[in-house]
C-alpha cells in the first residue's frame, strides 16, 4: 500500500493542475486495485491502473456492467442515469450489442477512407486560415478546435453556420465540472437538452428527405427488422457531438505540446512528410501519450477479487488509460516520447471489448491529416505562456495552448 493514501486524489482539481503520473508511477507499482475514497454523497471506488487489468476489465462486460451505475465517477441521480442509459457508452448487452449494430454503419473503413479527402481540405485551410509566422495565437481555439467540429457535422449533416452552436454545447456538457466552461450540472443538462431537441428537428428534416450522411443513415438504418427510437437517435447525436469533438481537439492539443516540448521529435517528423510508416507510427505515439479520456467506470456484477483485492458486488471500479498507457510491464521507457514506437499496445481507445471507441479511425485520420499538413508548413512552434488544462476527472482537456509559429 501507498504510504500515505491521503495524498492519492483522482478526482477533478488534481487533473486540473496536472496529469498524476508520478502517483500512478506509485499504484501500478505498490497498489494497482487502489481503493479510493470519495467524500460526500458518492461512494469510493477501486482504481485499476496496470494495462493487464484494464483490459481484462474491459472485456469482461458480464462482470463488470456500465448500465448498473454509469460510465462517470461519481453516482448519479435516478433522471440523470435514466439518461445515461440511453447513450452508447452507458448501455449493457443486449442494448448495446442491438445499438452499435445499428449506428456502426457511419464508421466503417469505407466511411472512413470516403472521409479523408475532405479532411485533408478542411486541415489545409484551416492551417492557411488560422496560422501566421509570427503571430501569438491559442492553438486550442483557433486550430484544435475546428477540424473535428467541421467533420463531425459534415458527417451528420449541421449545416456550417451551426457549427459554432454545436461547438458552444459541447464546451458547456464536457467541462460541467469546469467553472470557466460551464455554470455547473444545470448548465451542462440544459445544453444536452438544447443538442437534443436541435437533433430532433433534424432528424423530422432527414425522414422526408433523405441525404448522404450519418443522421439519414441512422433515421433509416434497420438490422434484422429492428430500427433506432427517436429518443435513441437523439441521445447518439448528442453523444457524437461530444465525444466526436472534445477527445479528438485535445489530442490535438496535447499532440503540439508534445512536439514543443521534444523539438528532435518534431524535426524528424517535419523533414519526412510523405513517411507513411513514420507518420503511422508517430499517430500512435501521439495517442498513447496524451490520451483524451483519463479514465472509464463499470460496476461489479457479483463478489469477485481484481489482482488479489476483493471487490464486492455493486462496487465501483474506475480503469485508468492514462496509467495503462505508461506501464512498465508493457511498454520500454514509457516516459519517452518516441514517434517510431512499435508495437505501441495503447488503450487510449479503450480496453478493447464492447466499449472502444467506435471513431477510432476516424480519429486517426483526422489527427495524422492536420499534424502533418501543420508541419509541413511550419515546423518550428513555441510555447508563449502557461498552458491551462481542462478541470475534469474525465476528459484530459487543454483550455488554451499559447503558441506562435516561426
Amino acid at each position: 500500500m501507498p504510504e500515505d493514501d491521503a495524498d492519492v486524489d483522482l478526482l477533478e482539481d488534481t487533473w486540473a493542475r496536472e496529469v498524476p503520473h508520478a502517483l500512478f508511477t506509485r499504484l501500478r507499482r505498490e497498489d494497482p486495485v487502489h481503493w479510493h475514497e470519495v467524500p460526500g454523497r458518492h461512494a469510493g471506488f477501486h482504481a485499476v491502473t496496470r494495462h493487464a487489468d484494464v483490459k481484462a476489465v474491459s472485456r469482461d462486460p458480464e462482470l463488470w456492467s456500465t448500465e448498473l451505475g454509469s460510465f462517470m465517477i461519481r453516482d448519479q441521480d435516478p433522471e440523470a442515469l435514466g439518461s445515461l442509459r440511453l447513450v452508447l457508452l452507458g448501455m449493457d448487452a443486449p442494448r448495446h450489442s442491438r445499438y452499435r449494430a445499428l449506428v456502426s454503419a457511419g464508421f466503417t473503413p469505407r466511411v472512413v477512407r470516403g472521409l479523408a479527402v475532405r479532411i485533408r481540405e478542411r486541415a489545409l485551410a484551416l492551417v492557411e486560415r488560422a496560422v501566421t509566422p509570427g503571430r501569438e495565437m491559442d492553438f486550442v481555439d483557433e486550430v484544435a478546435s475546428w477540424l473535428p467540429i467541421q467533420t463531425i457535422c459534415e458527417m451528420v449533416g449541421v449545416p456550417q453556420e451551426d457549427e459554432r452552436l454545436i461547438y458552444d454545447w459541447s464546451n458547456r456538457m464536457a467541462g460541467s465540472q469546469d467553472p470557466e466552461l460551464s455554470a455547473g450540472k444545470h448548465d451542462s443538462d440544459l445544453a444536452a437538452a438544447e443538442i437534443y431537441a436541435y437533433c430532433a428537428e433534424l432528424s423530422a428534416l432527414r425522414r422526408a428527405r433523405p441525404r448522404q450522411d450519418i443522421l439519414s443513415t441512422l433515421v433509416h438504418a434497420e438490422v434484422d427488422g429492428d430500427r433506432l427510437t427517436p429518443d435513441e437517435i437523439n441521445m447518439f447525436f448528442v453523444l457524437l457531438c461530444v465525444a466526436g469533438n472534445e477527445t479528438t481537439r485535445n489530442l490535438l492539443s496535447h499532440t503540439l505540446l508534445a512536439l514543443i516540448e521534444h523539438p528532435a521529435a518534431r524535426a524528424e517528423l517535419a523533414a519526412a512528410p510523405d513517411d507513411e510508416a513514420l507518420w503511422t507510427s508517430a499517430t500512435e505515439e501521439f495517442l498513447r501519450w496524451g490520451g483524451s479520456i483519463h479514465n472509464f467506470r463499470r460496476t461489479a456484477t457479483r463478489d469477485t477479487t481484481l489482482r488479489g483485492r476483493h471487490i464486492a458486488e455493486g462496487q465501483k471500479v474506475v480503469t485508468y488509460y492514462t496509467s495503462a498507457n505508461r506501464d512498465e510491464e508493457v511498454f520500454a521507457d514509457p516516459f519517452v516520447f518516441d514517434v517510431r514506437r512499435t508495437p505501441n499496445e495503447h488503450l487510449t481507445f479503450g480496453g478493447g471489448g464492447p466499449h472502444f471507441c467506435l471513431g477510432a479511425g476516424l480519429a486517426r485520420t483526422q489527427i495524422k491529416t492536420l499534424v502533418r499538413e501543420l508541419l509541413r508548413r511550419h515546423p518550428d512552434v513555441a510555447l508563449t505562456g502557461e498552458v491551462r488544462r481542462l478541470r475534469s476527472d474525465f476528459i484530459n482537456g487543454v483550455k488554451y495552448l499559447p503558441v506562435r509559429f516561426g
